[in-house]
């Protein structure tokens, strides 16, 4: 205001053809000014775009993981749910397995799910098989699943019960855990919950004439052991994720002398989480029942594979069956 003032007065004494050469050169005079003050300090120099400074600050400071209480290995090694599947794989069920298999005696039905295409692929058929210890991932998943709903973590017994249940396969430790989740009934509900739709809770724990612990009657399919796996190796509407990577990272450290199974013909450098079953069917132990389950992740792969074989002549022939197959998934999955 101050400046258009002062111009009004001055011209009131001044004839209008000179007045108008002063404001021509007057505006001009201005317009210079402007345009090298553009041209020194242009706009985008000035600031950065909208947003640019908080992106910065985020990328500078990671954000908390919820899984830093209880860290897993495995927990890093998993893509992001968010990555684009590759190019579908062939069945990995091919003629080399249906040679493999057509070579051994025993009833085999197993399952591989491939975590970064999505697939899932099946072999053999019958009815669901007994689980043996392989039902110790549904108990733990169940205790998890039902500590996590009332805000509740694991106790320090609740803890060492699930490190003997699952790296040592301690019966004891399982059949704690069994009743202090419900028994059938509570692993009942979370299977539910979870979309098993062919695994049937054993209804007891001292079974008549059954020297074992009873829970391992519990009879299950492999599609749905691998809906079990998939519920700590991806997202979970169900577990936490510190849940995932606590119940992965007790299954990469199975005792050395059980870390047979789905981890035949895998090198030593991939990450394997498994837990494995084996339960004698009749007293002269010439009728088993072998289970092997688990992840396997490394070297361009990363699958979930479930094995159930029954009427093994020894548990180590189930052992030898199942780890023959795991070997031919294993080439074939590349």
């Amino acid at each position: 205001m101050t400046g258009r003032h002062s111009s009004r007065e001055r011209s009131r004494g001044v004839p209008s053809p000179v007045l108008a050469l002063g404001a021509v050169f007057l505006a001009a005079v201005v317009i210079s000014v402007l345009l090298v003050k553009v041209i020194s300090h242009p706009a985008s120099a000035a600031r950065p775009a909208a947003g640019g400074g908080a992106s910065h600050h985020a990328a500078a400071a990671p954000a908390k993981s919820s899984q830093s209480a209880r860290p897993s290995v495995s927990a890093a090694a998993r893509p992001p749910a968010s990555a684009a599947a590759p190019a579908a794989r062939p069945d990995p069920f091919g003629a080399a397995t249906a040679g493999f298999l057509g070579g051994r005696s025993g009833t085999v039905l197993a399952a591989v799910y491939d975590v970064r295409t999505r697939q899932t692929w099946t072999a053999g058929s019958g009815p669901p098989q007994d689980e043996a210890s392989i039902v110790k991932l549904d108990i733990l998943e169940t205790l998890l699943d039902q500590r996590a709903r009332i805000g509740a973590a694991l106790s320090a017994s609740d803890s060492s019960l699930a490190h003997g249940m699952i790296e040592d396969s301690d019966n004891s430790s399982a059949t704690d855990l069994w009743n202090a989740i419900g028994g059938g009934t509570g692993i009942g509900t979370f299977n539910s919950a979870a979309g098993l739709a062919q695994t049937t809770p054993s209804g007891c724990v001292v079974c008549p004439g059954f020297p074992w612990p009873g829970w391992g009657l519990t009879r299950t399919v492999p599609a749905d052991q691998l809906t079990l796996l998939r519920e700590i190796v991806e997202p979970s509407g169900l577990l936490t994720a510190a849940d995932r990577s606590y119940a992965l990272g007790l299954m990469e450290n199975v005792t050395p002398p059980q870390r047979w199974g789905v981890s035949g013909g895998v090198p030593p450098s991939v990450t394997v989480a498994l837990k494995n079953g084996w339960l004698p069917l009749n007293d002269a132990d010439t009728d088993w029942q072998v289970n092997s389950i688990g992840w396997v992740s490394g070297q361009g792969r990363d699958y979930l594979v479930a094995v159930l074989t029954t009427g093994d002549s020894t548990e180590q022939y189930g052992i030898d069956t199942i780890s023959g197959l795991s070997a031919i998934l294993w080439q074939h999955l590349q």
